[in-house]
């Protein structure tokens, strides 16, 4: 224990400091009039009050440190006896320097302004600062312009044999001033185990004067702090990996072409988000976003079409995307182009898996709720009123599509199909009876046409044969496909009697003019070349071997023609 000076100091100590009662700041009474400081006495006026200072708010947290001044003898255990409250009176300050310290009075308090004996009031006071109530006493000159904030008056609710807990707002070890507690005895770690060496710092903060090695401060708040940046950095890498991982890494996919049978169905207008959605949900793929990968790594990828696609479950998106752009896994219902709608019926009945006959039957009773056009035609001798309107196309089908609703899909894609053209406006230019006659004009020429290069040819042949003034043929059209179809046959050898003889309303032979209605389903070409023929005064045409068309411009030319033609096929 380090012993102190006995000399006069700059201010005692606090009347709340655990060393209080060591012969220092309430311990002794001075006498009366007794200059604290020098020694001589000093005079004062009869007020009592009139050379006291002004009393300052007390440092909250002067219990914590304080500072052992000089000239107060030498302490004693500063826990040997209970503190004693300070005594003044209006001698000023009290140094301690009597002999002996004053012991406790419990007696009640004379009242210091009712007139009792003492020099100005003040010699019978007792403790008038021990109550809760009280104010605290008087702060010595040193200490006037300490913290605005007042300390407790109360007596500290504390063991002096245990230090005090200290918290600190960010971490748990340091005290206000920065002192730390890393072992977690409650004691500063900066000092030795002195109690009062332990709190010889100065009330300005930073100045110690322990004879203890300062301890390093990177202790256990620095491991918390390297924990936590790891622990961020771990978390931001860990999110980071997945952020990336979600937009830049491979989506899920399964492997292999898979296995079993599914039936797909892709609208027509989807797009290639659109087709992988409909596949993840069917089970083909496993996302949408492999899918779409590989559509785009394929270089045929982005012609998939509208369609029904025979897949397999958990296929890979590659193994998907190829099978899908190979027509043979589509289950489709593919209507050539010049079909007649007899043939057509046929493939949807052995398509659908139906009877002979069944689509042919519906088309006939139904006809009128298929969804024809206004402009067609209800001519009684029409033999069928959807010729012409089973537009050629791939058309999706399952197992449950029922026959009048492949139908409807034929008919509505002929319109959409249709509308496309100015059918009008044709039928206006070459004198015809609306867009019905202009589509029978495209089905003739898709059925004589042998190559996209006659359609145009062909189309003006049946212009030019229409014509008023035509007296070669006297506007009858000589078409053996018209016959064929009346006959439901297809045939090149037809002889001239059967030809000449029979009436039937689509026998182009023996009546003049279009036939009553389309006699097959026109395309794309041979609707367009309809709508724009040729000008070179084509009038004639036949193919000597099935293959390619030659056409002339007079009877003469077209006669040397047909004789080789009837000699090739031993015709008379």
């Amino acid at each position: 224990m380090t012993e102190y000076g006995r000399g006069p100091g700059s201010e005692p100590w606090h009347p709340e400091d655990p060393l209080y009662g060591d012969q220092g700041w309430g311990g002794q009474q001075s006498a009366h009039g007794q200059n604290q400081y020098g020694g001589q006495q000093q005079p004062y006026p009869h007020d009592p009050y009139g050379q006291q200072q002004p009393q300052q708010p007390q440092d909250p947290y002067a219990q914590q440190h304080y500072q052992q001044q000089p000239g107060y003898g030498v302490p004693q255990d500063p826990y040997a006896q209970q503190p004693q409250q300070p005594q003044y009176d209006n001698g000023g300050w009290d140094t301690g320097q009597q002999p002996a310290a004053m012991p406790y009075d419990p007696q009640p308090a004379a009242d210091p302004y009712g007139g009792g004996q003492g020099q100005g009031g003040y010699s019978e006071t007792h403790d008038y600062y021990g109550t809760p109530e009280a104010y605290p006493p008087p702060q010595p000159p040193g200490r006037r312009e300490a913290a605005p904030q007042q300390a407790p008056t109360q007596t500290p609710d504390w063991d002096p044999e245990v230090q005090p807990e200290e918290t600190h707002p960010f971490f748990t070890g340091a005290d206000d001033n920065g002192d730390r507690d890393d072992n977690g005895d409650g004691k500063d770690d900066d000092y030795d185990d002195d109690p009062r060496e332990s709190r010889r710092g100065s009330r300005g903060g930073n100045e110690r004067r322990g004879k203890g090695k300062k301890k390093s401060r990177s202790g256990c708040a620095c491991l918390v702090v390297s924990l936590v940046l790891v622990g961020g950095l771990g978390g931001v890498g860990y999110f980071g990996y997945s952020y990336w991982k979600d937009k830049f890494g491979a989506a899920p996919d399964y492997a292999g072409s898979g296995s079993g049978s599914v039936e797909v169905e892709i609208p027509k207008g989807a797009f290639g988000s659109d087709i992988g959605n409909i596949l993840k949900k069917q089970g083909v793929v496993k996302s949408v976003d492999a899918f779409v990968s590989a559509q785009t790594e394929n270089p045929k990828g982005k012609s998939i079409q509208a369609g029904v696609y025979l897949l397999h479950e958990k296929m890979s998106a590659a193994e998907a995307v190829k099978m899908m752009v190979d027509p043979k896994s589509q289950n489709l219902l593919v209507i050539p182009e010049g079909f007649r709608n007899v043939a057509v019926y046929d493939l949807v009945d052995k398509k659908l898996g139906l009877k002979k006959g069944t689509t042919e039957g519906i088309a006939k009773s139904d006809a009128s709720d298929l969804g024809l056009p206004d402009w067609a035609s209800d001519n009684k001798d029409i033999k069928d009123p959807l010729e012409g309107f089973l537009y050629p196309a791939a058309y999706p089908v399952t197992k449950e599509t029922k026959p009048e609703a492949i139908l409807k899909k034929m008919v509505s894609r002929s319109n959409e199909e249709y509308e496309k053209f100015d059918l009008e406006g044709t039928a206006k230019k070459y004198k015809l009876d609306g867009p019905w006659q202009v589509l029978t004009v495209a089905s003739l020429v898709q059925a004589e046409g042998l190559t996209h290069d006659d359609f145009r040819k062909m189309a003006e042949v049946v212009y030019n044969r229409l014509k008023p003034d035509n007296t070669a043929t006297n506007r009858k059209l000589q078409f053996d496909s018209a016959f064929n179809y009346l006959k439901k046959q297809s045939k090149i050898k037809i002889s001239s009697n059967e030809i000449l003889t029979n009436p039937d309303p689509y026998n182009t032979y023996y009546h003049a003019g279009l036939p009553p209605g389309p006699i097959s389903n026109p395309g794309d070409e041979a609707l367009r070349a309809t709508l724009s023929p040729t000008g070179n005064g084509w009038m004639y045409f036949i193919s000597l071997d099935g293959k390619k068309t030659q056409f002339t411009k007079t009877a003469a030319e077209h006669e040397k023609l047909n004789d080789k033609f009837k000699e090739k096929h031993g015709l008379g």
